[in-house]
């Protein structure tokens, strides 16, 4: 394993699992969902590259949905 993709991987799954605490305390589904989904990324993308361009995309889908109010439960 690279050490890039070693600390890529604890990076967004960092962020990941923070989203989902907080999704999950706020009772908000779209944060929790993509923190969920931005953990398991993680364990499926081989680079670096890959795995932070997944992470930024989910980041800002999960921003553009809160913002939209999708995010309330």
């Amino acid at each position: 394993m690279n050490p890039n993709t070693l600390w890529a991987s604890v990076v967004w799954g960092a962020i990941g699992s923070g989203f989902a605490i907080y999704g999950k305390r706020q009772d908000q589904p779209v944060p929790m969902i993509g923190g969920l989904v931005m953990i398991g990324s993680t364990y499926f993308c081989e680079t670096a590259l890959m795995m932070s361009v997944i992470g930024v995309a989910l980041t800002a889908g999960i921003w553009w949905l809160t913002q939209r109010g999708t995010g309330e439960g």
